[in-house]
């Protein structure tokens, strides 16, 4: 029988303080980089327009990490199959709202009355929830393909597939690398992940390349990285992309100073969202942008040592999870504006201008805070233990 013992402890406050670090340069440089933006699309009254936004789901994503602060994490496990049909049934009926209404627009958002939700967030939390649980119930045969890891493949599969019909390749894509990390540090077996992750790809690779603009992302990149690129090419294909090199050039290693951004004054686009890394490089130049990345590295790294202190199953994957999402989203947003890989569209957690995303990872983080607070030891059948610790 399971037998549960808990030591109260306080919970990670170097990780609390870390985030709110984050979230601070955060809306800082939200402000900064949407200011010129701002005036243009309300006609030059205000500045804050997305800073006043970015604030109000600020606010709303604080109330939801205290929240799971305070809610013992392990009642997800009750819930985490209801969250899953939930977030499934939500992605149909973005995509069937956009049909019926004849809405060419990507089906990203769906429209609630009071706000609008981005799902796929919505069901990055369900996924990493419903993970968590099923690994921590079938962990005595995660290691056999057809009754432990292919089940969760098939549901992966199936919500991957609802959001790339949105469309939204990329973030199918890192849901499924997430998905991956979590089977693989649950005690799933590497060679049915590799076949896996092959099957995927014959798949995914003819997917991306339907959409036009996707294959003309690709080919810049490959056009850029083997030095064949054009100006006709740079200029309508990749000018985002040369725009965010620019705006890292133009920093330098001390930065041109705060507010002092020349990219941002509509010569690069979606400055405040995809690609606001750019705006602090150039701003706060490398030494700002190493910052950053050193906030989300330690976050990460307190995120792993939250998992090796926990000895719950569920509590070791739900931290597996969370925290690798927050650090996969942020590098590969800094690999996008620095050209390492192709754009595709991701923001950068707890920085760009995005409600959902904001919102939803404030809320992991609660998680992550409360799986912090008390050291659970669990007798585990058949001596489960995570990859990472043997």
């Amino acid at each position: 029988m399971k037998q549960l013992d808990i030591i109260t402890k306080k919970y990670d406050q170097i990780l609390l303080v870390l985030i709110i670090i984050l979230c601070a340069v955060g809306t800082v440089m939200l402000y900064s980089s949407s200011s010129s933006i701002s005036l243009n699309e309300t006609g030059g009254v205000t500045d804050t327009l997305f800073l006043r936004s970015h604030l109000k789901r600020l606010i709303v994503g604080m109330m939801a990490m205290f929240l799971f602060i305070f809610l013992d994490y392990r009642k997800l496990k009750s819930i985490a199959p209801h969250l899953m049909i939930g977030a499934i049934v939500l992605l149909l009926i973005t995509k069937l709202v956009y049909v019926i209404r004849g809405i060419s627009f990507p089906a990203r958002w769906l429209d609630l009355g009071l706000f609008t939700v981005q799902t796929s967030d919505v069901a990055r939390f369900s996924l990493i929830i419903y993970l968590a649980y099923y690994i921590d119930k079938k962990r005595d045969k995660i290691k056999d393909f057809y009754t432990g890891f292919f089940p969760p493949i098939v549901l992966m599969a199936g919500i991957i597939a609802a959001i790339v019909i949105q469309p939204d390749f990329s973030t199918g894509l890192i849901i499924g690398l997430i998905g991956f990390a979590m089977l693989f540090i649950g005690g799933a077996r590497l060679p049915h992940i590799m076949a896996t992750g092959a099957v995927a790809a014959v798949v995914m690779i003819p997917v991306m390349l339907m959409r036009s603009y996707r294959m003309k992302r690709v080919i810049y990149w490959l056009s850029s990285v083997f030095g064949m690129s054009t100006e006709a090419n740079q200029e309508v294909i990749g000018y985002q992309a040369q725009q965010s090199l620019i705006s890292l050039g133009n920093g330098g290693f001390w930065g041109l100073g705060l507010g002092n951004s020349m990219e941002k004054n509509l010569f690069l686009p979606t400055p405040h969202t995809d690609f606001i890394y750019a705006i602090i490089g150039e701003e706060l130049g490398l030494l700002g942008a190493i910052f950053v990345i050193t906030l989300f590295l330690l976050i990460f790294q307190r995120g792993i040592k939250i998992a090796k202190d926990t000895t719950d199953p569920f509590g070791v994957m739900l931290t597996v999870g969370i925290s690798f999402s927050i650090i996969i989203y942020a590098f590969i947003n800094v690999a996008v504006v620095t050209g390492i890989i192709p754009v595709t569209g991701l923001p950068m957690p707890l920085v760009s201008h995005g409600g959902s995303s904001l919102v939803m990872n404030l809320a992991c983080l609660g998680i992550l805070l409360n799986i912090s607070q008390a050291k659970r030891s669990v007798n585990h059948r058949s001596g489960w233990s995570p990859q990472f610790n043997g």
